[in-house]
């Protein structure tokens, strides 16, 4: 039997070093994924239909593509603090204006402040590549993942507890969220200690983001792997955004319900980029669990587009659509279809919590990976080289949502998932083939 070899003390991650980054964008976090599940809902609670809230998470990504880069090269010429301090502010703002929002038009706006401004991770992990060595990249920016996991167990929690206290009223998780943001600046600006020293930064000059990432495709391994991060995004990021109204389609599972469905991913993701993801990337290495992960969501993106047609128990179609119009002035009618009463039982619940776990290890194992890869053929211009991955995958979570509503309104909601799972199993077939020497 094989068993996995003990670290030796370079193979072991300095806790004391990446712990002020852990914590500080998980604070972050919290504020995001307080969010989340309720985005889709707070959307369709005004009116919009599955294209409106397409283009409503397109505004985030699309905006991010456009700063994260710029404000990633930034953190190599003046330090990830600044950066993230900068980020931060506009974050903050963002979710301010969520709060307050009582039209559309100010949850685009909101999102878009968000996104001009989001380069927190980027930044975060450039600050964790300062702090590790190649033998533990994996494991610290698996970390940033855990904070991600962590995210999604406390923020949905947060989030159904403020629901449940405020009786299903959505603005007043925006400004719970406002105040983890603004924790984190606290945070950052009293705790977190530079990791760039100042004469490692402005090695490179800057080009536009079209030229860096124009130069960054045309070397084989990292083009190999910018490629594979935008692509599993493209399709992974349509299931992030569009699962809250699949379930309400589907289950007819609202804002509380989806929450407690998001903590569960959330457990399995800290589990996975908290706890396994070092030894595994120490006995298989990176690019074994880049394939693990690909084949994981095309299993887990199937299951999840089958999950039959069945409401919870006590389902009520009147009290969902009371919930979800009590939460805007207009007289705006719900563009999303929900079920009927009757047809209800636990099959329906069971199965997608089921789909859920390939799905949450695939996604979990993938990110980390990839971008460790990254790190280690990117000498010299590691924060640039995340700040493109970050873009990319901002640029395909921007797409997504439009190609993902569009199906879902036009194909109906099994559609998007079903699409994806085909697809990742033709980029896990194509990875394979493509990544043999690294």
């Amino acid at each position: 039997m094989t068993t996995i070899s003990q670290p030796t003390q370079e193979e072991k991650l300095d806790f004391k070093k990446v712990l002020p980054i852990f914590v500080i964008i998980l604070v972050d976090l919290l504020g995001l994924t307080i969010i989340i599940p309720l985005l889709p809902l707070y959307a369709a609670s005004f009116g919009a239909d599955p294209v409106m809230i397409g283009f409503l998470g397109t505004a985030y990504p699309l905006m991010q593509f456009i700063g994260a880069p710029l404000l990633g090269g930034l953190s190599d010429r003046f330090g990830r603090k600044p950066v993230l301090l900068v980020s931060q502010i506009g974050t903050l703002v963002g979710f301010l204006v969520l709060g307050l929002a009582n039209s559309l038009i100010w949850i685009f706006i909101a999102r878009v402040i968000d996104g001009l401004s989001g380069a927190n991770i980027a930044a975060a992990q450039a600050a964790i590549t300062d702090s590790t060595n190649e033998k533990t990249r994996a494991q610290g920016l698996g970390l940033l993942g855990a904070a991600f996991g962590l995210g999604f167990i406390i923020g949905p929690i947060i989030a159904f507890v403020s629901l449940g206290l405020s009786h299903n009223n959505y603005h007043v998780p925006a400004f719970i969220a406002a105040a983890f943001s603004a924790m984190s600046i606290l945070l950052t600006a009293f705790w977190f200690k530079e990791t760039l020293a100042v004469e490692k930064r402005g090695m490179k000059k800057r080009e536009n983001l079209l030229v860096n990432l124009s130069l960054a495709l045309r070397k084989p391994v990292i083009g190999t792997l910018l490629i594979l991060m935008f692509c599993q995004q493209f399709i992974f990021g349509a299931f992030e955004y569009l699962i809250a109204l699949f379930n309400l389609n589907r289950l007819g599972i609202s804002a509380s319900g989806n929450a407690i469905i998001f903590v569960f991913v959330g457990i399995i993701i800290v589990l996975v980029q908290g706890k396994f993801i070092g030894p595994w990337s120490r006995k298989y290495g990176e690019r074994k669990l880049i394939f693990a992960g690909l084949f994981l969501l095309a299993i887990g993106l199937t299951l999840t587009s089958i999950t039959p047609a069945q409401t919870l128990p006590g389902y009520s179609k009147e009290a969902v659509l009371k919930e979800l119009s009590q939460n805007t002035s207009a007289s705006a009618e719900l563009a999303v279809p929900i079920p009927e009463n009757g047809n209800s039982g636990w099959l329906g619940i069971a199965w997608i919590l089921v789909a859920m776990i390939p799905t949450s290890i695939g996604g979990g194992l993938l990110s980390p990976s990839i971008n460790s890869l990254l790190t280690k053929n990117a000498i010299g211009d590691v924060g640039g080289t995340l700040g493109i991955s970050t873009a990319l995958v901002s640029a395909a979570n921007a797409i997504n949502p439009l190609i993902g509503g569009g199906g879902f309104k036009l194909l109906g909601s099994t559609a998007p998932f079903l699409i994806g799972g085909a697809l990742m199993a033709v980029l896990f077939i194509a990875a394979r083939s493509k990544l043999t020497k690294v």
